[in-house]
């Protein structure tokens, strides 16, 4: 295991069976300063993956959901990788930069994507390799990030998954969590100057668990965590940022279509406030209840510093705004600004000629 060296800093309280650093101390207080100013978070646990190659974005844009055949320089994005039915088997953060495409993943996924892209090379001219030995994900979160970046001498990208080298590995930036003003910035280094980067930043660490609240607030899926195997990217805001509706085939392309053009998704991600009586959260794929009929899990659960006790869930699009429901016996309800979006006169013209054209199948 790669344990980070900033789980040794005073504070650190290491992840259970992890390699990075829950928290520093206090995490309430690391998760204000994430939101108010700046810090640093370990995210040393993500693996890494390089894929270096003259085919490597034309390959990569047959492969995924994402339109990569033209990704310029210096510019990252996020893809899906998904079965032949639909469903997402990998979530990519990309990045490509001088003849090499970064990607990394969640923890412990790596080796998995690898194995994948190694039976899709065939001839190309693509190396695909996991280098999580070699090479860590850190993440500067807050308003005043950019700041930081520039008092270390760093470059800050202008715009969201902006790409900018480093010395030695690179920097992107990311779209911002909380409320929408905690900027991240992803510096993707050298394991081994882990903390000589942490040093020049000159800014607080922050646990892993204080990013965690942002990121649920920000409702942005993990995969593995918010998503299970039946999860299309048509549930998650995977389909605005790791999808691109207009490009060509690709494997589970029809699904997303289907979903997109005829009819809503079976599932749509929310944000659930629970009450915070039980002192134990519930764990990922906890069901979510409507009286005692099952209808959704959670994902995330964490303890919000403003917020209490909140976590993202994928629920049946059929649940009401206003039902009332239980997760591990806590009361639960759904955050006013998730109400499904109503569907435009185009979309709804759509449906009725498919039932139509069902009808008249049905009849015959």
């Amino acid at each position: 295991m790669n344990v980070s060296p900033l789980v040794g800093r005073p504070g650190a309280v290491q992840q259970e069976d992890g390699v990075v650093a829950v928290h520093y101390g206090d995490p309430l207080r690391e998760q204000r300063l994430l939101s108010e100013d700046a810090g640093l978070v370990d995210r040393s646990d993500r693996d890494v993956v390089a894929i270096p190659g003259a085919d490597r974005l034309t390959w990569l844009h047959s492969l995924t959901s994402q339109h990569l055949d033209r990704l310029a320089d210096a510019s990252g994005s996020e893809a899906l990788v998904l079965s032949p039915n639909g469903h997402v088997e990998h979530h990519l953060v990309i990045a490509d930069l001088a003849g090499t495409t970064w990607a990394d993943t969640e923890p412990g996924a790596g080796a998995a994507l690898v194995e994948f892209l190694q039976k899709m090379r065939f001839l190309l001219r693509v190396e695909p390799a996991r280098v999580t030995e070699q090479w860590a994900v850190l993440s500067l979160v807050g308003p005043k990030a950019v700041d930081a970046l520039t008092a270390a001498g760093l470059p800050a990208p202008a715009s969201d998954y902006g790409v900018l080298a480093l010395e030695s590995g690179f920097v992107r930036r990311m779209p911002p969590i909380g409320d929408g003003t905690a900027a991240v910035y992803d510096l993707v280094v050298p394991r081994a100057d882990i903390e000589a980067v942490a040093d020049r930043l000159g800014v607080p660490l922050a646990g892993i668990q204080a990013y965690e609240a942002l990121r649920v607030e920000a409702r942005r899926p993990r995969f593995g965590v918010d998503s299970d195997h039946r999860t299309i990217p048509n549930e998650l805001p995977w389909l605005r940022t790791a999808v691109h509706l207009d490009k060509g085939c690709y494997r589970g392309q029809e699904t997303v279509a289907r979903v997109h053009n005829l009819g809503r998704p079976p599932r749509r991600l929310v944000l659930l406030h629970l009450d915070g009586v039980s002192e134990v959260l519930a764990e990922p794929g906890t069901p979510v209840l409507a009286g005692t009929r099952e209808v959704g899990r959670v994902g995330s659960v964490i303890r919000h510093h403003e917020l209490g006790v909140i976590a993202l869930a994928l629920v049946k699009q059929s649940v009401a705004m206003d039902a009332a429901l239980t997760v591990a016996g806590s009361t639960a309800s759904i955050d006013p600004d998730d109400a499904p979006a109503d569907p435009d006169d185009t979309l709804t013209s759509a449906r009725e000629r498919v039932k139509a054209v069902r009808s008249a199948t049905i009849g015959r």
